[in-house]
């Protein structure tokens, strides 16, 4: 006697989540939308927005690595007494 199992195997059936999405390299940012996104983080008031935008641009690094850098990755000595002195008065 043998028992014949059907399987609901509707793998063939489905799509892949990315069928008709650009895959691979995107093109580059052209200069219109550079000075686009930091005029509107500006009038935002995204500050520390715009300095991650301004550092990415500048660096050519990648989003992953612009969000993982420290202060001491970008300033050698950290900030000094001046600076906040400065920035109080």
């Amino acid at each position: 006697m043998q028992i014949q199992i059907e399987r609901n195997d509707d793998r063939s059936q489905r799509q892949p989540w990315n069928k008709g999405k650009l895959i691979g390299p995107k093109p580059p940012l052209q200069p219109r939308h550079v000075w686009a996104i930091r005029t509107r983080l500006q009038l935002a008031g995204r500050t520390r927005d715009l300095a991650h935008f301004n550092l990415a641009i500048d660096s050519k690094l990648r989003g992953c690595d612009v969000v993982n850098l420290k202060v001491k990755d970008v300033a050698p000595h950290g900030y000094t007494a001046g600076c906040w002195y400065w920035r109080a008065n």
